[in-house]
């Protein structure tokens, strides 16, 4: 399945041709993230932020809605081997965090996945990818984020790299943006 992006998205449906081989493996790799990860290393997630929002910025086009509908918002961090690699913002609709989707409510420190990968009737769409610049609403949450912790703030170089898909079940959909940190990039040439 394809995912629809809007014409005045910063989502691409096709990778960026200055983009090496290994990035755009990971960029576009199928199955479970967290899998990839675990073969790189230990791979620990912290849950930086669940909470109700609206619907907005970038991700207004990536499901179907209205500017500021009610939606559930779900923030990690995921580290291999103690090092930061990958910020995941997951959404969906209000309705469908308490209905089709409630699962993303009570995940706590597991992965996702855990819920994704075991459901017949789940499809996913195909990935866009984008550098992410300030001014792009994952780059920006993820720098509010960074400044709250106790951890040294994170202040990137411009174009960080991320993915999206949109993972569809009973027709209500949950959105999935990765962004692959530095740090990740480091480990992922060790191997």
């Amino acid at each position: 399945m394809k995912l629809y992006v809007p014409e005045n998205s910063f989502w691409q449906n096709k990778p960026a041709s200055s983009l090496t081989r290994m990035q755009k493996y990971w960029l576009h790799r199928p199955g479970a993230l967290t899998i990839g990860l675990r073969a790189l290393g230990h791979v620990e997630l912290r849950v930086l932020r669940e909470y109700a929002g609206g619907l907005g910025g970038d991700e207004h086009g990536l499901i179907p809605g209205k500017r500021g509908q009610a939606i559930w918002i779900r923030e990690v961090c995921m580290s291999i081997n103690g090092t930061d690699s990958v910020f995941a913002r997951s959404i969906t609709p209000s309705r469908a965090s308490q209905g089709t989707w409630q699962g993303i409510r009570r995940l706590r420190t597991r992965p996702l996945a855990d819920m994704l990968y075991n459901d017949p009737d789940i499809v996913r769409s195909s990935f866009a990818t984008a550098r992410l610049g300030r001014q792009h609403a994952l780059f920006t949450t993820f720098q509010r984020l960074q400044s709250g912790t106790k951890r040294q703030p994170y202040i990137p170089s411009p174009g960080l790299l991320a993915r999206c898909s949109v993972f569809w079940r009973h027709a209500q959909p949950l959105v999935v943006e990765e962004c692959f940190l530095p740090g990740f990039w480091a480990l992922a040439q060790r191997v």
